[in-house]
């Protein structure tokens, strides 16, 4: 008589994620999201801990739509102090250690330990730049001794205090990150960073750390996502007569990374040397974030026809945008080096050509002449921002921009990614 085999004990992993559906506006949603949709083909399934939606600054319930049904999700309670616990926009500055949603910690403590003990996960993920998450990662791993993976999407601490490359720029800030920094290096089970830049510095910051703990996992883009995008573009009317450089989410205030105030400098001379003009170029900032502050410069600079702040879109539209640009603009400073932007990857996935403002020592710039392709400027200077734009618009026009190749772009794709990680837990549970 044949033996009857019994089905194998589902293994699952608890994700530990800030930024999770309704969010609105941040790229951090896809990582935690590839898990979701690629973990189960890969033989594991995932539970999720987030905060409540009131802790979101902006929601779009749509969202929503890309969770499974079938995926527990338990959403703890979570405050902004800054939007919630404040007397007219003021708080006490211990409320905000290490970040502005430690309140968090508070339900996120109990409900993970009610879901590890319903769902018998055998990993934990945690996942930065919200520095709580990492800070529920490092206690529940502690209560219950489970592996715990810490992913870090970009650096918790830059620079030494008092330095000019310092961040958070905070002292007091920096020194409660730079502390959870490294009780979370010291006591994790592995670390996964998404740029080999970011991995280095880490090695060099804490040697005694072994060197089977670092892991480098990049950032990716989602075919399927692309494949709905595609159809929005198909539906699209033509182009019209402008080129259309568009640049695709968060900018930053601080002069020097991911400011693109050099670049509106760039313009405004180009435009008076009789090089460009408004009825051949438009430039678009999609959901920069800053857009009151831009706003003033581009009017100073007399580009109110050429350059347009637009706000923020769904996901699925802001890649059809990609998709329909003839240009795509990355903006990444010098001090963001050890950083790679999670939309590179999908700039080079929407097969377009790329003006990029970044220091060509940086990791971006590194994944741009792997892919040979990118016209390259140095954000800190406008004369190089001018020769290299001057170049890029030619190309467009002349049709030579290069754009990746399909065996350079299926490399980054979430779904493989997501393989790596996968493979990753499976060699957890043999430890």
């Amino acid at each position: 008589m044949a033996r009857r085999l019994e089905p194998a004990e589902p293994r699952h992993v608890l994700v530990i994620a800030y930024h999770f559906p309704p969010c609105q506006g941040s790229s951090g949603l896809q990582r935690p999201l590839s898990l979701l949709k690629y973990l189960p083909q890969n033989g594991w399934t995932p539970v999720v801990l987030s905060v409540h939606p009131r802790a979101y600054a902006r929601l779009d319930p749509r969202l929503l739509e890309q969770v499974s049904a079938s995926v527990p999700v338990t959403r703890a309670m979570a405050f902004d102090t800054a939007q919630h616990l404040s007397i007219q926009g003021r708080y006490l500055a211990w409320m905000a250690y290490p970040d502005r949603w430690v309140s968090w910690l508070l339900g996120a403590i109990p409900s993970g330990l009610l879901l590890i003990r319903r769902y018998r996960p055998k990993v934990i993920w945690s996942t930065y730049p919200i520095a709580t998450a990492h800070l529920i990662g490092f206690l529940l791993h502690k209560l219950t001794r489970l592996p715990w993976v810490a992913d870090f999407r970009d650096p918790m601490t830059e620079g030494e205090l008092g330095s000019s490359d310092q961040h958070p720029t905070d002292p007091v800030t920096w020194k409660v990150r730079r502390w959870l920094e490294r009780v979370i290096v010291l006591n994790c089970t592995k670390l996964v960073f998404v740029a080999p830049g970011a991995l280095s510095m880490y090695q060099k910051r804490y040697p005694e750390v072994p060197a089977s703990r670092w892991i480098l996992i990049p950032n990716g883009y989602d075919e399927e996502s692309f494949i709905a995008a595609g159809r929005l573009t198909a539906e699209a009317n033509g182009k019209g007569k402008r080129l259309l450089l568009l640049h695709s989410g968060l900018l930053y205030a601080e002069v020097g990374d991911r400011n693109p105030s050099l670049l509106f400098d760039a313009l405004a001379n180009l435009r008076l040397a009789g090089k460009i003009d408004a009825s051949s170029l438009r430039v678009v900032l999609r959901a920069s974030g800053h857009d009151d502050l831009y706003r003033g410069l581009i009017r100073e600079k007399g580009l109110d026809d050429m350059v347009f702040l637009e706000p923020p879109i769904s996901y699925i539209d802001a890649l059809a945008e990609m998709l329909h640009a003839d240009g795509l603009v990355l903006v990444q400073g010098s001090v963001s080096n050890p950083n790679i932007p999670a939309k590179l990857y999908e700039y080079l996935r929407a097969r377009r050509p790329i003006f990029a403002l970044t220091d060509e020592k940086g990791d971006t710039a590194g994944v741009l002449r792997a892919a040979k392709v990118g016209t390259l400027a140095s954000l800190d200077s406008v004369s190089s921002i001018e020769l290299g734009l001057e170049n890029f618009l030619r190309q467009l026009r002349q049709k030579t921009a290069p754009v990746a190749s399909d065996q350079e772009i299926q490399s980054h794709s979430r779904e493989s990614r997501v393989g790596e990680l996968a493979k990753l837990f499976n060699c957890l549970l043999d430890t």
